[in-house]
């Protein structure tokens, strides 16, 4: 089936799945447990008696500071770009931290370090992948898409970037791509809401309706008042936190194992093939997981970022900064995993939480190896992770109701106090739509989000990268491209037998039916001038 190791790039190492959403659920629900001392060894147990408080006081500290950040985002914002697109000005440190935190969310912090410590090195092939495809995206698409969108009627959406670029006077393109955001988005924030539920409910003792509210509600507080901004401001911030946490960990983790010799030492005695990057792998299974990169050339809360920008020159050093924190964090998130072999197999009296879900090694390691308060701010990283993508995919959902179907169809010359408050309510809709799908966090319907990251980077990955880069490109093909990638996620999800990811066959098959749809017909003249205008200023600005 193409494994690398026990993982096709569908199952161990699920990074905006199914598979690891829930498992990360899983390892929140039992987080108060531990945090109150439930551990087998008795110092751990009185260390977790001890971290009960300054973990709660951390906690309301850390989301009473990202509400006040978005009060002070309020006062910024004063018409729709603003509420959507932060008025394009970002600048090119918020723009880069933004990006990075509004994509990683948990599973940086428990998926990829529970699957190194479970498996080795063999389960990093996707952190490669992840970081190419980041970098191809900010190198090819950031640049030209800050460009393209201000020269296509100042879009502040993707599906009203497809509509102007490809001049689509039906609406047909608009209402296709809105959609599509709409259902997986929604189903992505219920997804965020039943995680954020659970760590709640498992920290401060809630029940888990009393949980799903107070999660929810300080990211939909910042969220509906200070709409990008307070968004991006919080996302820097949560960026920030969780670099630190990820820089920090493995050096402690480090330096109680004896240092590099006697920590390697460690690992291999535990199994020497932990250092086998090629353990268990077969071609298929490792290009399945490098595939996961193509997806971020179709992901609407990342493009967001590159549209947000206030030039194409900061958009060269947020690439920099921005690969330059996800390097870092993913070399930190190998590391604790890698490192917590050598620890726990050094200290197996507290090795039982880990033994029975390896997703909790840096919670563990946290809990054990700091002070209280250090490691209340080290844990305070996963909430950071869960509501910084929570807050982007209600922005996204928002903005496509306001931009795309409000005011396009419904109030096309609506002030633009109405379209901030519409967009604040829209915010608030689909916050309660998602509350309610989390109501039961075995609603079969969550189950979607296993098609979210294929599907949107099958579907709009191939629109969004030839539109950049290709004059030729034309409506129809942009539309088949967008029906060709989806429904082969869709299929090749359900009937393929080769274990291959299935956003590889949707990208291939979306990008040769683009060209080839494309070359049926001809762009007009006035997409052509405004394409070759947009890419001479790409070039001049550069």
């Amino acid at each position: 089936m193409g494994f690398v190791g026990k993982c096709t790039g569908r199952c161990n190492l699920q990074k905006k799945n199914g598979c690891t959403f829930f498992a990360l659920l899983h390892s929140i629900r039992r987080l108060g447990a531990t945090t109150n001392g439930v551990v087998a060894h008795d110092k751990n147990k009185r260390q977790g008696t001890r971290m009960g408080n300054p973990l709660t006081i951390t906690f309301v500290i850390y989301i009473a500071a990202m509400v006040l950040i978005g009060f002070a985002a309020y006062r910024a914002t004063n018409n729709l770009s603003d509420y959507i697109l932060g008025g394009r000005s970002l600048g090119s440190v918020v723009t880069a931290l933004s990006a990075g935190a509004s994509d990683m969310s948990g599973w940086l912090l428990m998926g990829l370090p529970g699957a190194i410590y479970f498996a080795g090195l063999s389960e990093a092939w996707i952190a490669i992948g992840l970081t190419v495809g980041a970098y191809l995206n900010w190198l090819f698409v950031a640049g030209r898409l800050r460009v393209q969108t201000e020269h296509n009627g100042d879009a502040l959406t993707l599906p009203d970037y497809f509509s102007s670029r490809f001049e689509d006077n039906s609406g047909l393109l608009r209402i296709i791509s809105a959609i599509v955001i709409l259902v997986f988005f929604t189903i992505y924030c219920a997804s965020g809401i039943v995680a954020g539920a659970r760590l709640f409910e498992s920290t401060f003792g809630m029940s888990y309706e009393t949980a799903l509210w107070a999660g929810a509600a300080a990211t939909i507080a910042y969220t509906f008042v200070g709409g990008f901004l307070a968004v991006s401001w919080t996302d820097t911030v949560q960026a920030s936190l969780m670099i630190f946490a990820l820089i920090l960990t493995p050096v402690i983790v480090l330096i109680s194992t004896g240092g590099f010799d006697q920590t390697f030492a460690a690992i291999e005695a535990v199994n020497p093939a932990n250092f086998d990057m090629l353990k268990g792998a077969t071609f298929i299974g490792i290009i399945s997981l490098m595939g996961w990169g193509l997806g971020y050339f179709g992901q609407p809360h990342i493009l967001a970022r590159f549209m947000a920008a206030d030039s194409v020159k900061s958009i060269a050093k947020a690439r920099r900064i921005s690969m330059t924190w996800m390097i870092l964090c993913l070399a930190g998130t190998c590391a604790v995993g890698f490192f917590g072999i050598a620890y726990f197999s050094a200290h197996p009296e507290l090795a039982g939480p880990v033994s029975e879900n390896h997703e909790r090694v840096f919670i563990e390691l946290a809990k054990i190896l700091f002070n209280p308060w250090v490691a209340g701010v080290l844990l305070s990283a996963i909430l950071a992770a869960v509501m910084s993508t929570l807050s982007c995919q209600l922005l996204v959902c928002s903005s496509a109701l306001t931009e795309d179907f409000y005011k396009a169809f419904l109030r096309k010359n609506a002030s633009q106090v109405e379209l901030v408050w519409v967009g604040r309510l829209m915010v608030l809709a689909v916050a309660l739509i998602a509350i309610a799908m989390a109501a039961n966090p075995e609603n079969r319907v969550l189950g979607l989000v296993a098609y979210a990251w294929a599907g949107f980077g099958a579907a709009f990955g191939p629109v969004v990268l030839i539109s950049v880069l290709w004059k030729g490109m034309t409506r129809n093909g942009a539309l088949a491209g967008i029906v060709v990638g989806a429904l082969t996620v869709i299929l090749w999800k359900n009937f393929d037998t080769l274990g291959l990811y299935e956003i590889i066959p949707g990208f291939l098959f979306a990008s040769i039916a683009i060209v080839l749809v494309s070359k049926l017909g001809s762009p007009s003249q006035t997409m052509v001038k405004r394409f070759e205008a947009a890419d001479a200023a790409y070039h001049a600005d550069k």
